[in-house]
């Protein structure tokens, strides 16, 4: 009888190190190149703008379609940082570079694709700033084998994160394309 019960625990042990364990690597390899994907064409994404000076729908759906060529799906968070026209009323000289006379106002991702898909653009000038964070919504076979082997649970689970901040060093056109 202990002879059979040690068998069982051995096969059922070299099936765990022979299956589960490389199946756990595996999935955390994809994890990695998902979230150097995501990171990557994040980066991407707030340079254009910086690089431009605007923002297009055609851009943003074009970065969501890479956000789900990784098989995940994303929250997108977007915030603008305009720079106010008029910061220095108080002084004679109307130097926005001025230390301590800047003022920026927020624009947040509802009102941003609020922006896109009326005007199909937002025009930014020299000086603001975006930030965009990318967090997956999804669970991953990752964090599910995770989850089950180490009973590791809770809401805050997003693995594949991206985020990037950049200030506009150029002013929008506003001219057509």
């Amino acid at each position: 009888m202990g002879d059979s019960l040690i068998t069982v625990v051995a096969i059922f042990l070299a099936a765990i190190l022979m299956f589960i364990f490389p199946l756990m690597t595996l999935a955390e390899r994809t994890d990695d190149i998902s979230s150097l994907s995501v990171q990557t064409s994040t980066t991407e994404f707030v340079d254009n703008i910086r690089t431009t000076g605007k923002m297009t729908l055609d851009d943003y759906e074009a970065f969501l379609g890479e956000l789900t060529s990784t098989g995940n799906t994303f929250d997108v968070e977007m915030l603008v940082q305009q720079l106010d026209e008029n910061p220095g009323v108080k002084t004679t000289q109307a130097e926005a570079t001025k230390i301590g006379e800047n003022l920026y106002y927020n624009i947040y991702t509802t009102q941003i694709i609020n922006q896109l898909n009326s005007a199909g653009r937002i025009t930014l000038k020299e000086g603001d700033i975006v930030t965009v964070t990318v967090k997956n919504t999804n669970q991953t076979i990752s964090q599910l084998l995770r989850n089950f082997f180490y009973s590791i649970v809770g809401n805050e689970s997003s693995e594949i994160v991206g985020q990037h901040t950049g200030i506009v060093s150029v002013n929008g056109s506003t001219s057509g394309d």
